[in-house]
This record gives structure tokens, C-alpha cells and sequence, in this order.
């Protein structure tokens, strides 16, 4: 456990090398501090600290950097907000709710304007809901899937079947899913299909599990994060001289699937979080930090938003800039 004065020092050190970028000697850490402490105190803390893994000595220099364990401190116990960004009304007319995906875009840009870094945006989940389905034999045992969502999207697929269906059969099956399936979620429209197959015709029973499919794809067609701001990370000075550290985020941004798992942890937690490179299999590259928090919808939990950049970033900002965007969002989309 540190005491208080350890703890004074760690918040000097971290904040001088978030601000500075250099390696902090004990000198600079006992004005930033404004103890009155001699440099050979300030020396035995700093060893302290060291040994509890909380900072570390770069080996061209006498000063000391904060490690991924002392960042992690710094932000759950010693980070102060310092509030300094403008009203929330200042950039509400950047997110106009006529058009979802458009709000999100805009979401993203706004993120990384104000950071400087990448902004990232999931798009909101949809709850895939049966609406309506209509079959149509187009011969030589080709079937179209026509699926229409609630919010009126048309999803088509062609489907090859087994048999050749007459069109009676094929109006049967979609009066059927038509009548005991509207309004469901496809997730529970399938449960049923699979207790109700023995009950259907081998192929009645296919063209149904491709209709849900169909309304499953039209669902995950959307740009699943939306990332602005890439090239923000050139300019850092952390990442300009390291081009393995440089290829490693952009394959991070290129896939994708990585940032959506992470994105998707974030989306379980409430209010902001702050993921740190290094700490954790989370965060897949070492030298960044993401600052992430939820959205929501008339209540509901739907997507995420953060600011990914490196571990020396200004954190009390970052925290502002992604608890404002999140609730400008989160706005933006529940107006009718």
C-alpha cells in the first residue's frame, strides 16, 4: 500500500511525462510536486516504486517513466478532472438524428477532432426481428427468399433446393412463418424451427432456416465500428520512430475483429472505462490506451465509443471528451 506521499510523487511523475514525454529525474519530480523533499528522499521513493513494478528506468536515462501497472493506478486512484472542453449544446449540431449511421460518422470524426487520436464507433446492435417473408419459385428447384424487415429493408437471397417446390408449397411454408413468427426475434424464430423440424417437410424446413439467415445477413451487413483518425498516430512522437509498434495498431484497425471484441467488453461496463496496452491480453497492442464508454438508446445499452491513442495521453481530457460524445449520442439517437 502507498503511502500519501508516494502516491503525491506517482501523480507528479505521471502527469510530468504525459505532458513532457521525457523520462522524469528525481529534480523536475520534486518541483512538479511541490514537496519539500530532498533528492535523496525523492531517490528511495522513486526505488520504491520502482520495485512495486509502478514506474521504470529507460536504460538511456537516469529518469523514470510510468509502466502499465502505474498508469493504472494513476487513472483509478490519483486522476483529477479538469474540466475544460465547451457545453455539450457547442456540438450538438454535429449529431443530427435524421439518419443513424450518419450520427455515428459524425460521432467518430468529432472523437478523434477533439483527442487527436482515432475515434471509434460500433454501430448500434439491432435486435433482428421477423417481419415478413414471402417465397417465390423462379423453377428448376431455385427458390427467392424475400425477407422485409419491420423498418421495411427487403433482403433477397436465391436458395437452391433439393426438390423442385411448386408455388403452393412455397406459399404454405411462408403463410406458416408468416403466422407464428411475426414480431419474434430471428433468435428465437430459429429455437423453434429446430424443435419444429420433424414436423415440416424436409425442404419446407430448409427454405425457413435460409429465411432467417437472410434476415441474420441483412442485420450484419452494416460497417460493423466506424474508425476516424488513423493517421493521428503518425504524427505521434511515441509511435514515429517505431514502425513495428506502427504496423501492429494498423493491423489492429485493418481487421477489426480484435477492436470489436474489445469494444464489446467496454459495452458490458457502465459509464467510461480505460483499457491500457500491456496490463492485459484486452488491449492487444502495448503501447496504447483506450478510453471507451457505452451508448444508449431509449435506455437500452446498443453500441460503444472511445478514443484509442497512446498510453501517454491526457486522460482527464480523454475521460470529458468520450463521457460527452457518449451522452450526445445516446441523445441524438433516442429522439423520435
Amino acid at each position: 500500500m502507498l503511502d500519501d506521499r508516494a502516491k503525491l510523487l506517482l501523480k507528479a511523475l505521471v502527469e510530468r511525462y504525459i505532458a513532457d514525454g521525457q523520462p522524469v529525474g528525481s529534480r523536475t519530480l520534486s518541483r512538479a510536486s511541490g514537496l519539500e523533499l530532498s533528492p535523496a528522499t525523492i531517490r528511495n521513493v522513486m526505488a520504491d516504486l520502482e520495485e512495486l513494478g509502478l514506474i521504470a528506468s529507460p536504460h538511456t536515462s537516469a529518469g523514470r517513466i510510468p509502466t502499465p501497472l502505474g498508469y493504472r493506478l494513476f487513472v483509478d486512484t490519483l486522476l483529477t478532472a479538469k474540466p475544460g472542453l465547451p457545453r455539450e449544446a457547442a456540438f450538438e449540431s454535429q449529431l443530427l438524428p435524421d439518419q443513424p449511421q450518419r450520427v455515428i460518422t459524425s460521432a467518430a470524426q468529432m472523437l478523434s477532432s477533439l483527442s487527436n487520436f482515432v475515434g471509434v464507433v460500433t454501430s448500434p446492435r439491432k435486435t433482428a426481428v421477423f417481419h415478413h417473408i414471402e417465397f417465390l419459385r423462379l423453377g428448376d428447384r431455385r427458390v427467392l427468399v424475400i425477407m422485409v424487415s419491420p423498418d421495411g429493408d427487403v433482403q433477397n437471397r436465391l436458395v437452391f433446393t433439393a426438390q423442385d417446390l411448386t408455388q403452393s408449397d412455397l406459399t404454405e411454408a411462408s403463410n406458416r412463418l408468416n403466422a407464428h413468427y411475426t414480431g419474434l426475434s430471428l433468435d428465437v424464430v430459429r429455437d423453434r424451427l429446430r424443435s419444429e423440424v420433424d414436423q415440416l417437410r424436409g425442404e419446407i424446413a430448409k427454405l425457413m432456416s435460409a429465411a432467417v439467415d437472410v434476415g441474420q445477413q441483412g442485420i450484419q451487413e452494416h460497417e460493423p465500428v466506424i474508425i476516424s483518425g488513423e493517421r493521428n498516430l503518425l504524427t505521434v512522437q511515441d509511435f514515429s520512430h517505431d514502425m513495428g509498434s506502427l504496423r501492429r495498431m494498423f493491423d489492429l484497425f485493418e481487421q477489426k475483429t480484435q477492436l470489436m471484441r474489445l469494444l464489446d467488453v467496454s459495452s458490458r461496463a457502465e459509464g467510461v472505462r480505460i483499457y491500457i496496452g500491456g496490463e492485459s491480453q484486452v488491449v492487444p497492442v502495448e503501447e496504447l490506451s483506450v478510453v471507451s464508454a457505452p451508448y444508449e438508446v431509449d435506455g437500452e445499452v446498443v453500441g460503444t465509443l472511445g478514443v484509442i491513442g497512446p498510453t501517454r495521453m491526457a486522460y482527464d481530457r480523454m475521460i470529458e471528451i468520450v463521457d460527452i460524445t457518449s451522452r450526445m449520442v445516446s441523445s441524438a439517437l433516442s429522439q423520435k
